[in-house]
């Protein structure tokens, strides 16, 4: 049959929108057509406890909680502070792998103090790919707004640092200037500002970019509470304050991802990197290491050492400062440490891998040995004549605590695309966040020391 003029021009349009639609395929990168989200919201210091309490008022974390899966609890990693455990979670291994031990990286020099240096690029930091690196390796877009341990990071798509860099603050700081969300004076002076207008601008920062650039992967981290309990206390009102309006920047978030759409393709976790303690007293071991001889203060610092203890909190690191050969220093640190109050373990190499540790001979970042705290005590990093004293105001709260401790433990909530609704478990690792973000976004971990929790999958829905 001769084909009519109405017919060749239905051909000629569909073959058009054939091409056009293969033509669009080909702009987009590898994984893009799929539209898999995933947002990772951690409140810092976020207790796992505190949703059983029926009097908190966080009624957007019930509601996520409700119509996703929740558990009683995350187990942090060891040491138990911010960094080591935000980088667990987006690598899916403990630190003796991802090399984390600090709020930072510790600066090491012959007979002087370590000291912790937060502003180093991400490849000098962190051992091995995140999740955000395979992300962007898959051709995913990928932002994060106050993360840690990300500084410099190629892999990320855009940004709004915990200090927005001089010169404007970078992209998505002057953007959000141009729209009226925060002032170029605020952005200039953003290291000095207070941590709640700090949480605010930073809400405003990822609502902005889930807007204006739908990103793959979002980490988002807010640190208001972490201050707020270091000062205060857990399980206090000022605490409790807190914690309800992290609920309603948390609303702020889920809100946008319903007004634009993005709510049915996106996956949101809602973590925290550990929880608090209590503290009544401090120890200070280099005070009993001034006693000892082992390092020398002029003019009220430490001027000189042998041996020195950072503190993590809960627990911390006993460093030797000069060569050591015969092993002489690190006796006389060990006969320093033996019976100080409030010390609950003093911890040798062999032992490290249990706490998730690494050893000194792979990590120079690696104490020669690891104390930990009794129940009620705290680390301190001073020098003085006491040993041990009453916890200074300001802090009567602190974490870096053993991980197991049931205090410690974390928020975990996922919501969303993917996640079977009315799951609870009783526990589950940060290490295994990680794993089950990338199924999520269509992608697996390999060799991780976490693993995929399928049971809140439904994985019909990925």
């Amino acid at each position: 049959m001769k084909p009519t003029p109405l017919r060749c021009a239905s051909f000629c349009a569909l073959l058009l929108a054939i091409a056009a639609i293969v033509d669009m395929g080909a702009q987009q990168p590898p994984g893009a057509a799929a539209a898999n989200r995933v947002v990772i919201i951690s409140l810092d210091g976020f207790p796992g406890w505190a949703l059983d309490d029926p009097y908190l008022p966080v009624p957007t974390l019930r509601k996520l909680a409700a119509a996703g899966a929740v558990a009683k609890g995350m187990r942090p990693v060891n040491p138990s502070v911010t960094w080591p455990n935000h980088t667990s979670m987006v690598t899916g291994v403990t630190p003796a792998r991802h090399g984390v031990l600090f709020n930072g990286s510790l600066i090491r020099q012959p007979g002087v103090a370590p000291r912790i240096e937060p502003w180093l690029d991400k490849k000098d930091m962190v051992r091995g790919e995140t999740l955000y690196d395979l992300a962007h390796a898959r051709g995913m877009t990928t932002a994060q707004v106050d993360w840690v341990a990300i500084f410099n990071a190629p892999t990320i798509t855009w940004e709004f640092r915990e200090r927005p860099p001089a010169g404007g603050g970078g992209a998505i700081a002057m953007e959000m200037v141009k729209a009226g969300l925060v002032s170029q004076e605020d952005v200039d002076t953003f290291a000095t500002r207070n941590i709640l207008f700090k949480d605010l601008v930073w809400t405003r920062a990822a609502v902005h970019i889930l807007r204006q650039h739908r990103p793959n992967l979002l980490l988002f981290h807010l640190l208001a509470l972490d201050s707020t309990q270091h000062r205060y206390g857990p399980r206090t009102p000022a605490a409790m304050t807190s914690m309800a309006l992290l609920d309603t920047q948390v609303g702020a978030i889920v809100q946008t991802l319903e007004e634009t759409g993005l709510a049915a393709s996106t996956t949101i976790f809602v973590v925290s990197d550990h929880g608090f303690k209590a503290v009544r007293r401090q120890i200070l071991p280099n005070a009993a290491f001034l006693k000892a001889g082992l390092l020398e203060v002029v003019d009220g610092k430490v001027a000189k050492t042998r041996a020195y203890v950072v503190s993590e909190g809960g627990t911390a690191m006993m460093y030797i400062t000069v060569p050591d050969a015969s092993g002489d220093i690190l006796a006389q640190a060990r006969q320093a440490l033996a019976g100080i109050e409030g010390i609950d373990k003093i911890v040798e190499p062999p032992a490290f891998a249990e706490y998730g540790l690494p050893q000194p001979s792979d990590n120079a970042q690696m104490g020669a040995l690891f104390l930990t705290a009794k129940e009620g005590y705290a680390f301190g990093g001073a020098a003085g004549s006491e040993v041990v004293i009453d916890a200074p105001e300001g802090s009567r709260g602190s974490h870096g605590y053993v991980s197991t401790d049931p205090d410690l433990q974390a928020l975990f909530i996922a919501s969303g695309r993917g996640i079977r609704p009315g799951v609870t478990l009783d526990s589950v690792a940060n290490v295994d966040v990680a794993p089950t973000a990338a199924r999520l976004l269509g992608f697996e971990l390999q060799n991780p020391d976490g693993k995929v929790l399928t049971q809140i999958l439904n994985e019909g829905r990925r």
